[in-house]
């Protein structure tokens, strides 16, 4: 008897699969991987079409298994994943495969969970595990609470001209929605003093930061502010430079460029003050080796100072810049003061720390830990400011679960929705270290995993949680409700 082999043992549209995984680098809304980072994760593409191609016998016919080639790459493509015709049709095919019965698909290392999330997709019955807790997390919001939850209903609700009409609906997704919304006001209520509007209504977007080391000149001793580049805007239609000047034995910064003071003849802001740690002085000219730079560090020498806050005015287009004043400053320091009581207080009520304080891994060369610069623990990945923004924000969420509870949410639903709100706090967390960066060419915020590494970062970004920029609380929510909403609308299984 003749052994049937899979689609995939013979043939498969490896060049094309292959072009829709690398497209799908540029996919953002809606796509797992904007849930939460993970390195290891499977394109969608390829994951969907092997798994599909290893499910369905090889059709005698070649003209037939030219037309499965063609629909493997349809079925590739990301705009085509919840097509309820091809889906539907894969699922067919594959049911008949096995005897009319959902195939069992393993992943014992299911990691991102890209192949279970496809495997569900066509139909099959998923099994997914892990051992990390965090791709764990992943794997529930992604494979187990949209199905378990998220499946949209039907119900009427009145249009803009008051009739009456029939909507679908994911109770899942509205709820995130709600309490993501009430975590946020929540937060405002309480640290919204620290982040204060100017006077003329504009929001600080954020803080410019760079960190400083003493000029080692004995005859000095100035602060170096240590600053890769001076750049702020750096577009076709807009250029904007801080500029260094010396008073006495002070670094100081004006702003010039478009809208400013012209940039003076000469200046060029591409040069900073300081490249692969060796720091050059502004007041004396004179420089700081690599390996000092490192031990100033090590030894608690190095400090940080607000040199720019980046704003943005309702109803006007693009950001402006000013030069950070003593009442930043003022407003920075009752911020760090605020901390200690808050992270007292909630030490008491939860029994650990709530900034992280496990070490991070010295001999790592990848990290700033491993580089010697004195980061002792992880919670040293981000400033004060900073750290009371995080803490509040993970306060908020943990009275959310306690709240909906109250409201009569039943407690694994209402676990359901603390997971999409506390990937929420995450994706603040990774737009707001002091490893974020000012984006010059796009004046965004630049987050902090850019890359698997956490290299040093001189001068860095601090971001107001509700600035409605890139990163900010709205932003990760909206990134997290157009995933979920991805995810409720792919179909349960037959029988499952």
């Amino acid at each position: 008897m003749k052994e049937e082999k899979s689609f995939i043992e013979e043939t498969f549209p490896l060049k094309e699969v292959s072009e829709e995984s690398a497209r799908e680098k540029n996919i953002r809304h809606g796509h797992i991987s904007t849930l939460h980072i993970w390195w290891a994760r499977r394109p969608l593409a390829s994951s969907r079409a092997t798994a599909y191609a290893s499910l369905i016998p090889l059709p005698e016919d070649p003209q037939e298994i030219e037309r499965k080639k063609d629909f493997i790459v349809r079925l590739s493509k990301w705009e085509n994943s919840l097509s309820q015709e091809l889906i539907k049709k894969a699922r067919e095919e594959i049911l008949k495969a096995n005897g009319g019965k959902p195939p069992r698909v393993l992943d014992p290392f299911s990691g991102g969970g890209s192949i279970p999330l496809e495997a569900l997709r066509l139909g099959c019955e998923v099994h997914a595990t892990e051992y990390n807790p965090v791709a764990v997390l992943i794997l529930k919001c992604t494979l187990e609470f949209p199905q378990k939850f998220g499946r949209p209903k039907k119900v009427k609700v009145k249009n803009s001209m008051g009739l009456e009409q029939e909507v679908e609906i994911s109770p899942l997704v509205e709820d995130v929605k709600r309490w993501g919304e009430w975590v946020l006001e929540s937060a405002k209520e309480e640290i919204g003093k620290f982040y204060p509007e100017d006077e003329d209504g504009s929001v600080p977007v954020g803080y410019i930061w760079a960190r400083t080391v003493p000029c080692q000149n004995p005859a000095c001793g100035a602060q170096i502010p240590l600053m890769r580049q001076l750049w702020l805007a750096k577009k076709s239609n807009k250029k904007v430079a801080l500029y260094p000047y010396v008073e006495g034995k002070e670094v100081k910064f004006k702003i010039v460029g478009d809208g400013y003071e012209k940039m003076p003849e000469g200046f060029d802001p591409s040069k900073g003050t300081v490249s692969r740690a060796v720091a050059v002085c502004p007041v004396c000219g004179s420089a700081v080796d690599d390996k000092t730079t490192r031990k100033l560090f090590q030894e608690g020498k190095a400090g940080e100072r607000m040199i720019a806050v980046v704003l943005h005015k309702g109803g006007e287009q693009g950001k402006r810049y000013r030069i950070a004043s003593q009442k930043d400053l003022e407003v920075f320091r009752s911020a760090e003061r605020y901390l200690e009581e808050k992270r007292q207080k909630l030490m008491e009520e939860w029994g650990i720390d709530p900034v992280p304080d496990e070490t991070m891994d010295k001999r790592d060369p990848t990290t700033v830990a491993g580089r010697g610069y004195g980061f002792e623990t992880w919670g040293d990945l981000f400033n004060s400011r900073q750290k009371l923004a995080l803490i509040t924000f993970t306060e908020r969420v943990r009275l959310a679960y306690r709240k909906m509870l109250e409201e009569g949410y039943e407690d694994e639903y209402a676990k359901a929705v603390s997971a999409y709100l506390g990937l929420g706090v995450d994706r603040l967390a990774d737009y707001n270290s002091s490893l974020s960066r000012w984006v010059i060419h796009g004046e965004f915020i630049g987050n902090t995993y850019t890359r698997q590494a956490l290299p040093m970062v001189w001068d860095y970004f601090e971001l107001n949680p509700w600035s409605n920029a890139t990163g900010d609380w709205n932003s990760a929510l909206d990134w997290i409700l157009h995933t979920l909403t991805h995810l409720t609308r792919i179909p349960g299984v037959e029988g499952g």
